[in-house]
């Protein structure tokens, strides 16, 4: 630090120099009698020079999100994203999803939940440059078997799908080998992957993402209408665990929840209608929207011509149109885009973005 930069007479910057004092720092390991010995100034000057000399490094404890919004050079994390593979559907999101935080992505089934679950995997272990972190996935499964046919289907149409990275650059990856798939057939079971096993994979830097599929699963196998306040105690155990690895890690949480039809007046934050109009409310309550960060749904529109598909193949279903609304988020409009899922992936329809 430049001593002729701080609010000080000359007298007592020429007195701090005589004394060889190097550096502000060194100012303040000295006490007051001990500095007013070595620069021979009076205990007024001193103090001043103390006071003079702490306000200068002193760093702001306290930012607020439009400082951290304007100085996003400096808070890189903060500002990082993780593409979903799809230059349309990172648009409606602007740049993908948060790594710090859940995200839920709701809606019927065959609506395409899983297919843009299994595209993320595959995306986080792009170089950060194309939109992933550089590390793999751990899947966890509570309800079907893992889609594994699917997913060695979408990874071998990788240059396909993502046209912007270069081939060589996917060729380095080795997709099948960053996928850690956990079943989890009960809560208790949940508990110890997301406690236990988890943490070690991305202590080791193994994995950047958690994807749970479904997170409604187990909780409404497992409680009845009594057990309510049980229920709730258990979501907020399992939103505080995947929280802390979140943000400990800056590693996105991905989880898929069911819908059952809502009735009667419900919260913004709970029911949502989509494009046909059709009244859903996100499962596990208000409990469980406490613990999001982003509330994502996803609707089966309609379908332009039919096609007949069978088994896993069938969520490559061209002629269907399906739709991806923001229901909340703290940085984003409520706003939606269709998309369709292919052979090669889940693209979004350029021409179908808007605002809800």
């Amino acid at each position: 630090m430049d001593w002729d930069q701080l609010d000080l007479n000359p007298k007592v910057v020429a007195a701090v120099k005589k004394a060889r004092i190097k550096s502000a720092e060194d100012i303040l390991k000295f006490s007051g009698p001990d500095l007013q010995r070595l620069t021979k100034l009076s205990n007024v000057d001193v103090q001043h020079l103390l006071v003079a000399v702490s306000a200068a490094l002193q760093k702001p404890t306290v930012l607020t999100v439009l400082q951290m919004y304007h100085e996003k050079a400096c808070f890189v994390a903060q500002h990082r994203r993780l593409s979903l593979g799809c230059p349309v559907l990172d648009r409606l999101l602007r740049g993908g999803l948060p790594i710090t935080g859940i995200t839920e992505l709701g809606g019927e089934s065959a609506a395409g939940k899983t297919q843009i679950a299994i595209q993320l995997c595959l995306s986080v272990q792009y170089p950060c440059a194309y939109g992933g972190l550089e590390a793999g996935a751990v899947y966890i499964c509570t309800e079907d078997v893992f889609p594994n046919k699917r997913l060695q289907q979408l990874i071998s149409l990788q240059n396909k799908l993502r046209t912007c990275v270069p081939v060589e650059v996917i060729k380095r990856i080795k997709f099948g080998d960053n996928i850690f798939i956990e079943h989890a057939a009960d809560i208790e079971t949940l508990n110890s992957c997301i406690a236990r096993r988890v943490p070690i994979l991305l202590l080791r830097g193994l994995v950047r993402l958690i994807v749970i599929d479904s997170i409604a699963a187990l909780f409404r196998s497992e409680f009845g209408a009594k057990d309510s306040i049980v229920k709730a105690k258990h979501l907020q155990t399992l939103g505080a665990q995947l929280h802390s690895l979140s943000s400990r890690f800056l590693a996105p949480v991905f989880c898929i929840n069911q819908v059952t039809d809502a009735v009667g007046d419900t919260s913004v934050g709970q029911s949502h209608v989509g494009i046909l109009n059709k009244k859903v409310s996100p499962a596990l309550g208000i409990t469980w929207s406490n613990q999001l960060l982003m509330r994502l749904m996803v609707t089966r529109t309609r379908s332009s011509e039919p096609e007949e598909c069978a088994g896993e193949a069938s969520m490559s279903c061209s002629g269907v149109v399906r739709t991806l609304e923001v229901v909340f988020a703290p940085h984003l409009p409520q706003s939606f885009c269709c998309y369709t899922i292919n052979v090669d992936g889940v693209k979004g329809v350029e021409d179908k973005v808007g605002m809800s």
